[in-house]
Parts: structure tokens; C-alpha cells; sequence
């Protein structure tokens, strides 16, 4: 699926995933060494993955729910080199 910029592809992919019930947050970047353009965006669900547990435990009594259960929801946007500003679904 191509998109015309990277907004309109993460736009589309979080109004994806309000319609199956998920939400998403943006997982990271990756550029390119000479011009520094994103070549690679990634969005995961936000309960993708797993927290580190802290090698102290605070004392708090305050108990946060756990968040991240190891979903493996997630989509990867790249820039295709054929089509100048297009943004490639993959």
C-alpha cells in the first residue's frame, strides 16, 4: 500500500487500530548516514514488548498497572526509493 507522506500512513494505521481496539504509539526511527531522511518508521502497538523489572525496587506504594504484555501488533513505513516523496505500507 503506498501513501503520499509518512503522516498520511501513520494517520491511517491508527485509525486501524481504533477499529480493532488497540492503540499505537510510534516504536522508533531509522535515517539515512548521508541526509539524515527517515528511511524507516515503526509503529507497535503500545502494549508491544515487555518493561525491564528495576534491579532495585522502589519503595513506593504506589502499584502501576502492568502496560506492556508482549503484543506483536506493529507496522513498518519506508520510504520507496522509486517514488520521491511516496511512503511504502509494509
Amino acid at each position: 500500500m503506498k501513501f503520499d507522506s509518512l503522516e498520511d500512513g501513520v494517520t491511517f494505521y491508527r485509525n486501524y487500530a481504533k477499529i480493532c481496539g488497540f492503540t499505537t504509539r510510534m516504536s522508533s526511527v531509522k535515517k539515512s548516514k548521508s541526509d539524515r531522511v527517515v528511511m524507516f518508521k515503526y509503529c507497535a502497538c503500545s502494549k508491544e514488548g515487555f518493561k525491564e523489572t528495576p534491579k532495585v525496587a522502589p519503595k513506593s506504594n504506589r502499584k502501576r498497572a502492568v502496560t506492556r504484555v508482549g503484543c506483536k501488533a506493529r507496522v513498518t513505513f519506508r520510504l520507496c526509493k522509486g517514488w520521491l516523496y511516496g511512503i511504502c505500507f509494509s
